[in-house]
């Protein structure tokens, strides 16, 4: 899964439409819905930090990030 699935996932889980979102985050629609269209690859940090915040989330939960595994030595 990635940003886009992430992002209308958890929208989705606290019941926001696109345009809630957008208004909620203070960011347009077209910012959310390329996101969630895979359209936007690399979304500006300040729009996923106000998304984030909104559907109370961390960034790493948002870009559907996983901690980098611990090399062993």
């Amino acid at each position: 899964m990635g940003i886009s699935d992430s992002l209308r996932r958890l929208r989705k889980a606290r019941g926001l439409t696109q345009q809630r979102l957008a208004e909620k985050a203070g960011v347009s629609m077209i910012v959310v819905t390329k996101i969630e269209q895979g359209t936007t690859k690399d979304p500006a940090m300040s729009s996923l930090v106000k998304m984030a915040d909104v559907l109370d989330v961390s960034i790493d939960e948002l870009i559907d990030r996983k901690s980098p595994k611990q090399s062993k030595k």
